[in-house]
C-alpha cells in the first residue's frame, strides 16, 4: 500500500529503479491512469492542499515540477492557493518561527522571519504582510 500518491513521472522511475522494462512501466501507467487510480491533475492539487500550510506557491511549483507534473497541470493545481490563502499559511509559519522570540524591532523580525518566508517559497508583499499581521499581534 502507498503512503503517498505518485505522479506519473514518479512511477515511471520508482518502476524503472525496480528493474521493470520500460514498456511495462509504460503499460502498467496508462492502465493505472485508465482505471483512475493515478492522476497527475488530482495529485498536483493535492500536494498543494498538503504542503501550502508550510510552503509558499514558489516552492510547491518547483517541487511539483520535480516531481515530473507538467507546468500547465502544475500553475492550474496553484490557482486553488489563493492571495488570502497564501497570507494566512504565511502568517501561521511566521508565528511558528517566532515561537517565544521577542524582536526589539519590526525591521529585526521581518529580517530574520521575513527571509525564511521568501526562502519558503512566499512573495515579498505575502512576507511583509505576514510580518506586519506578527508584530501588530505581538503589540497587542
Amino acid at each position: 500500500m502507498a503512503r503517498r500518491s505518485h505522479s506519473r513521472a514518479e512511477l515511471r522511475r520508482k518502476l524503472g529503479r525496480r528493474g521493470y522494462d520500460a514498456l511495462e512501466v509504460d503499460a502498467a501507467v496508462a492502465r493505472l491512469a485508465e482505471l483512475g487510480l493515478q492522476d497527475d491533475r488530482a495529485f498536483a492539487e493535492g500536494h498543494v492542499r498538503r504542503r501550502s500550510r508550510s510552503l509558499g506557491p514558489l516552492a510547491l511549483s518547483a517541487e511539483l515540477v520535480a516531481r515530473g507534473i507538467d507546468r500547465r497541470l502544475a500553475d492550474g493545481a496553484m490557482v486553488q492557493f489563493t492571495q488570502d490563502e497564501q497570507l494566512a499559511s504565511a502568517t501561521g509559519v511566521a508565528e511558528r518561527l517566532c515561537g517565544r522570540k521577542s524582536f526589539p524591532t519590526y525591521r529585526a523580525l521581518l529580517d530574520t522571519v521575513g527571509s525564511k518566508l521568501l526562502r519558503r517559497g512566499f512573495s515579498m508583499t505575502v512576507a511583509r504582510a505576514a510580518c506586519e499581521a506578527v508584530w501588530r499581534g505581538a503589540g497587542d
